[in-house]
């Protein structure tokens, strides 16, 4: 890692189909050994699915469920004096989003069921009404920094 100076972020090109950046990232974030195509096509189906189950939009649903999804605090491990604390600290929305969107898919992933379509469908439908693995996950994250608001003061 460079110490002269940041890198600059990369801007994310938008999907071809629903022209959404959010896509782009949930299909980066899918995609296994390079094979962006089957991840579109895995996601693409799914999209289907939900937008033929819920008869609404499937980019708001999916927006829906990473808004839901997205932790506001998180406990980072800080070493001060010799000790360990988990100190809260507060979210920056770029990290916030990628954290639930890598939620979501490892909960779906996680889910019992046949095809990966399936489980990505109804997890996106789960989130986005609140329920499902991924928000169970922000709520523990929300619940270890509510426990560890004693330690706020060693924040950096």
């Amino acid at each position: 890692m460079s110490r002269r100076r940041t890198p600059t972020k990369r801007q994310l090109s938008p999907d071809p189909i629903y022209d959404s950046r959010l896509v782009h990232m949930v299909v980066n974030r899918l995609m296994k050994n390079g094979k962006k195509s089957l991840a579109y096509r895995l996601f693409y189906e799914s999209m289907k699915k939900i937008g033929e189950m819920t008869q609404q939009d499937p980019v708001k649903v999916v927006e829906q469920a990473v808004r839901n999804a997205t932790p506001s605090v998180e406990v980072k491990a800080r070493r001060i004096g010799g000790s360990t604390y988990q100190v809260p600290i507060e979210v920056n929305p770029e990290r916030g989003t990628a954290l639930a969107i890598r939620w979501l898919l490892i909960s779906c992933r996680s889910r019992s069921g046949r095809n990966m379509v399936s489980k990505l469908t109804n997890e996106f439908i789960d989130a986005s009404k609140n329920t499902g693995n991924a928000i169970r996950k922000r709520d523990e994250v929300h619940r270890m920094a509510e426990a560890n608001k004693a330690f706020a003061k060693y924040r950096f």
